[in-house]
């Protein structure tokens, strides 16, 4: 397992290298989001296959690039189910602890992976 870690990591780094041109419409969604009173904790689910997940704010097909983004929130993954209601706290206290980053739900070959990046 400790041989794979390296290689993970590097793949999560070039994630976030990809996701970066992306960054103003996504922080402007985020925003949005909070202003509008819907969620206090946007999550965007980064993907290169389909998802019901989320809200479209960027497709692939559209923008000629590897990744969709959905817009979601903490809410819409509890009552989906993809988080727990006692990893709740757990998450709001990660989540506050990056307050001023993106947080990404990426679904991609390493699995689905919490990614924070900076905004």
């Amino acid at each position: 397992m400790k041989s794979e870690e390296p290689a993970i990591t590097e793949k999560i780094f070039l994630i976030k290298e990809q996701l970066e041109p992306f960054s103003a419409v996504v922080k402007d969604t985020a925003n949005k989001i909070k202003e509008e009173g819907i969620s206090n904790y946007p999550i965007f689910v980064a993907h290169q296959d389909e998802t019901d997940i989320g809200i479209p704010i960027i497709k692939r097909t559209e923008n000629g690039g590897i990744w969709s983004i959905n817009a979601s929130t903490l809410e819409q993954f509890y009552t989906n189910k993809l988080i727990k209601k006692e990893k709740l706290e757990d998450f709001k206290n990660l989540y506050n602890n990056h307050r001023h980053d993106i947080c990404y739900f990426v679904l991609s070959e390493i699995g689905a992976q919490y990614i924070f990046v900076p905004a």
